[in-house]
């Protein structure tokens, strides 16, 4: 039987032949999948956005902080220089903001697309936020809004047919170019 699928390949018992794919593991995504960093309940104790602001930005992978609202790096990113913009308050729902809150939120989102334009001339942007567990918020107690950079092509064979999303830089890279072009800073 082994002749049928080429000499290299060798059975497994209980599993039969292994396919011709290649495997890229990427068991940090596990922690995400598992529910790592993910709070219990909706109050703001155990909250990861809001113990986030108590940090350095650095460590916290802030990118920028105003009035109401940050910018930080999605430690669990689609695309690299996948950010979120959000409120120091912990509030859930879109309507919930004040006008300071939403003013800030949008402004914030506008500098974010200019600075990652600027720093890796993304092509275009997901930009958006999911209200509630069955919208897929991961953290519906915290409002936050995804500015995911897209490129042109990026929508490979990786996450396609692997299930699996190559990130050709670490976060605290990522970070350091972001926030170093932030007006501002």
């Amino acid at each position: 039987m082994a002749a049928e699928h080429g000499p290299e390949l060798v059975g497994q018992d209980g599993v039969g032949f292994p396919d011709a794919l290649q495997r890229l593991w990427t068991p940090h995504r596990l922690a995400y999948i598992q529910g790592e960093n993910k709070p219990e309940g909706d109050q703001p104790q155990g909250c990861p956005f809001c113990r986030l602001v108590d940090m350095d930005d650095a460590e916290a992978l802030i990118l920028a902080r105003g009035g109401t609202v940050y910018a930080v790096l999605n430690l669990y990113p689609y695309n690299p220089g996948h950010l979120m913009v959000v409120p120091y308050r912990h509030v859930a729902d879109y309507t919930e903001l004040t006008r300071d809150e939403l003013v800030e939120l949008a402004e914030f989102t506008q500098t974010a697309m200019r600075v990652i334009r600027s720093v890796s001339a993304a092509h275009g942007f997901n930009i958006g936020m999911n209200q509630g567990v069955i919208a897929g918020a991961g953290i519906a107690a915290h409002l936050h809004q995804h500015v995911v950079p897209r490129w042109g092509g990026d929508a490979n064979f990786m996450p396609v047919v692997g299930h699996t999303k190559v990130l050709p830089q670490l976060l605290g890279q990522t970070r350091s170019l972001l926030a170093e072009a932030w007006p501002g800073r």
